[in-house]
């Protein structure tokens, strides 16, 4: 239930708004302050069309990187709010082991930039948890993002259109290759997936985007059932000093 109006301006002397990385006080909820706002490295054009790898240079929108124009990923783009380092990781990490659920919401105010026409022909789809995961942890952070994102921009989200029909362990530390061999066949649809997904633009919801292994793997099934288009959308991609745009 919101708070009355009339209790707002003690709640905030109580527990005024904080910076999430710093803790610092801020104006205002999921504000950062000035010197972590700075640090941040958002992600802005020009980026490969295929995997959002900022160029250093100015390029046409539908440029590809070296690594995308060899090998062409399944999705279609990556929209991601910043760089992965040690400040951005923080957000993510306390969202995903649940010190901080409302960062979601953070997340999603500045994912929604991204849609510049919001339509009915799109289709917000998190990437799922598998369900044993899911039990232990009590929630998945990408369906806590997706959920916001539909707020923000009243495109809908399908919460079933796929489910991780195998447990893999953590990807982190691990190369690309040993990615795409763990999370192959780890999703499948569900029935009747194809009626809604058929035709339609997806917005592939994670926090982090790291080799593309995952989000690959979820696009080729949402291409099988039909979707025209699968745009992932993050809160931070992983970029190695050996890449370059």
């Amino acid at each position: 239930m919101p708070l009355p109006a009339i209790f707002r301006p003690l709640f905030d002397f109580a527990l005024p708004p904080r910076c999430p990385v710093c803790g610092l006080t801020v104006e205002a909820d999921n504000r950062f302050c000035l010197s972590c706002w700075q640090q941040l490295h958002f992600l802005v054009r020009p980026w490969c069309d295929a995997c959002g790898l900022p160029f250093a240079f100015d390029r046409p929108d539908d440029s590809r990187c070296v690594k995308c124009l060899a090998n062409p990923p399944d999705h279609d783009g990556v929209r991601a709010v910043v760089r992965y380092d040690d400040l951005s990781s923080l957000i993510a990490m306390r969202l995903k082991y649940g010190t901080r659920l409302g960062l979601a919401k953070l997340i999603a105010e500045h994912l929604q930039k991204f849609v510049v026409q919001p339509s009915s022909n799109m289709v917000i789809v998190p990437v799922p948890l598998h369900a044993a995961r899911l039990w232990r942890r009590g929630f998945n952070q990408s369906v806590l993002i997706g959920s916001e994102l539909s707020k923000y921009t009243g495109i809908e989200m399908s919460y079933n259109a796929i489910y991780r029909c195998k447990i893999t362990p953590p990807l982190k530390g691990m190369t690309a290759k040993q990615r795409q061999r763990i999370v192959d066949k780890a999703f499948a649809l569900r029935a009747g997936a194809r009626s809604t997904l058929s035709g339609k633009s997806i917005l592939l919801v994670d926090d982090v985007y790291t080799s593309g292994s995952t989000s690959n793997a979820c696009a080729r099934l949402l291409k099988q059932a039909g979707a025209e288009q699968v745009l992932v959308f993050c809160w931070a991609r992983v970029i190695n000093e050996l890449e370059t745009g």
